[in-house]
């Protein structure tokens, strides 16, 4: 059995596409699709049923999923343990991470890292989503909660603040609300409530309480500029309103803290590649936690 077979499965079978696979692994689709047939070949076993919208594992493939993971997390330890770390950082880090945070903060600080790794590839996937480290779909997620299983490395970034929030433009022309009954006189924006994926996410009912939402969006990105265009009072990250002249916090008194964590597999901790890019963000909030306040 040849394990680059396993790993071009693995990433398949995580795709639930060739073509993405491929897109992934830097190879073409014809590569992946017979690299997968070899292994069934090998294995004597059908993994993989062929659809037009994608492949679904059989049941042999999902069995044998659970095989190839155990097979993937003892390669990444013998890189660890054998080399990894004392190569050159190179490859790809695809990180998962809210809009908000990873469009608005972290793609703007990412030069410096790219420049001290030039071999160095990352990937910023910033939708409002969930992702599954087991699964590889990221190699460093941030989120807003801590996961509770799984054999995953967790590590509290920064605690932040979210406020109500409307533009000044908004405000003089509807005035300024003075109780949290005052909302119900306005035009209210939040989260696509079905969309959450987080109970840390649940803060339009904690903020909003009793009121309507007339305008919800899956973006905190979008939510912002919505609110910087006079649509109405919603709640926005501190760490991107408090200093932006178009915005005045509403209600300050009901803001709330919530807290980015960063979260990577136990089995990826030492490989170079991982440790650069999480080391690098670690860095970052250690030196501007203020921004957060």
């Amino acid at each position: 059995m040849n394990w680059d077979d396993v790993r071009i499965f693995l990433a398949v079978a995580r795709a639930g596409q060739f073509l993405q696979a491929a897109n992934r692994l830097g190879v073409n689709h014809a590569t992946v699709a017979r690299r997968v047939s070899a292994l069934e070949d090998a294995l004597k076993a059908k993994l993989m049923d062929r659809r037009t919208t994608g492949c679904v594992l059989t049941p042999e493939g999902e069995a044998f999923v659970l095989a190839a993971e155990r097979m993937e997390a003892e390669m990444l330890a013998a890189h660890t343990s054998i080399g990894e770390t004392n190569v050159d950082v190179a490859g790809v880090v695809r990180i998962g991470a809210p809009d908000g945070f990873g469009v608005a903060y972290l793609a703007p600080r990412l030069g410096p890292l790219l420049d001290r790794y030039p071999d160095l590839r990352v990937q910023l996937v910033p939708v409002p989503r969930t992702f599954s480290i087991d699964r590889r779909e990221a190699d460093i997620v941030i989120t807003v909660h801590r996961p509770e299983n799984g054999r995953l490395v967790a590590r509290k970034l920064v605690d932040y603040k979210l406020g109500l929030y409307a533009s000044r433009a908004y405000l003089e022309q509807h005035g300024m609300p003075l109780t949290h009954a005052d909302l119900g006189q306005h035009r209210l924006i939040g989260l696509v409530e079905d969309l959450i994926y987080s109970p840390s996410l649940h803060y339009s009912d904690e903020m909003m309480r009793g009121h309507q939402r007339q305008f919800e969006c899956a973006s905190s990105l979008g939510q912002t500029e919505a609110v910087r265009a006079g649509l109405g009072i919603g709640i926005l990250h501190g760490y991107l309103a408090k200093n932006d002249p178009d915005f005045v916090e509403v209600l300050p008194d009901h803001a709330i803290q919530r807290a980015y964590w960063a979260i990577y597999h136990e089995s990826t901790r030492n490989l170079g590649r991982i440790k650069a890019v999480s080391d690098y963000i670690y860095q970052l909030m250690d030196e501007e936690k203020a921004i957060f306040r």
